[in-house]
């Protein structure tokens, strides 16, 4: 160990089980970015209750936890996972024309917070498409020959169903959000717990600065990511390269703006009491 980090009990980061996070943790997971974290891996909706419950340290978490606990956390600065246009890993799929589904049931994924929040924003604020929701798992729907009508896929799901011949209609959410406001999308961020900080906090900001640094390394060397995610997904390399080059990793202040947004269209839909500041991690 380190002498930067002996003496420390390691910090426990929550990584997101798909791939779109690679550009941020492969650098950490290979080593090319010095680090003593322990990683916990799950879905969005799992990390941000682990996060709630104050057993990590820092995480990628969704959007709307953030929103619904913000006294628990601080942002980590210039690091989330949107999108400035297409996003191409969280999708409405339909069998028939979106302009259709009016009183339509959609599948949705018990994993995701922020982007069923989003569709339900676009479906009633842009779209004007009342709708019903139950939570399912649409793979194993359609493996079963019992395919939804429609579903709001996330994350490699998304990636491996938008060519999928029972779907022939599809919208981009993050694409319809551009659209619709002309900002950003930030579908998740990576918090800081305020306990931790005040517990480890030279250890928390040397964490927080791994994970900037990271997620720079990772982009400066996408044919790298683009293979490994290749090889994870099943799709060819310059697939997964165009995907990578769609995501925003940053948040500079359109994204916030974007984001900021998003929390005053959260609280207008009641989904929470009231629209959060933005605070982050004094690195």
């Amino acid at each position: 160990m380190s002498a930067e980090f002996a003496g420390r009990r390691p910090l426990i980061l929550g990584r997101i089980g798909y791939v779109n996070i690679l550009p941020i943790y492969h650098p950490l997971e290979s080593g090319q970015v010095k680090n003593e974290l322990a990683m916990v891996s799950g879905p969005p909706a799992v990390l941000n209750q682990l996060m709630r419950e104050g057993r990590l340290d820092l995480s990628s978490c969704s959007s709307i936890e953030y929103a619904r606990a913000h006294e628990k956390y601080l942002l980590v600065p210039d690091l989330a996972i949107g999108s400035r246009g297409p996003v191409q890993s969280v999708l409405l799929l339909s069998r028939r024309p979106i302009h259709e589904l009016a009183a339509a049931t959609i599948l949705v994924s018990a994993h995701t917070h922020t982007s069923a929040a989003l569709l339900r924003i676009l479906l009633d604020e842009y779209l004007l498409l009342p709708a019903g929701f139950e939570v399912g798992d649409a793979t194993e729907r359609i493996a079963a020959g019992d395919p939804p009508e429609a579903v709001l896929a996330i994350g490699d799901e998304a990636l491996l169903l938008r060519a999928h011949p029972a779907y022939p209609h599809k919208l981009d959410l993050g694409e319809a959000w551009r659209r619709h406001t002309g900002l950003p999308f930030i579908f998740g961020v990576w918090v800081a717990s305020r306990k931790s900080l005040e517990r480890d906090p030279d250890g928390l900001r040397t964490a927080c600065r791994a994970l900037v640094a990271a997620k720079r390394l990772g982009l400066e060397n996408l044919d790298e990511i683009a293979r490994l995610a290749a090889r994870k997904t099943g799709l060819a390399e310059p697939e997964m390269r165009s995907y990578f080059q769609g995501l925003a990793f940053d948040l500079g202040e359109e994204e916030r703006r974007g984001l900021t947004l998003f929390f005053e269209r959260l609280a207008r839909s009641r989904m929470i009491a009231r629209a959060p500041e933005l605070q982050f991690v004094d690195l």
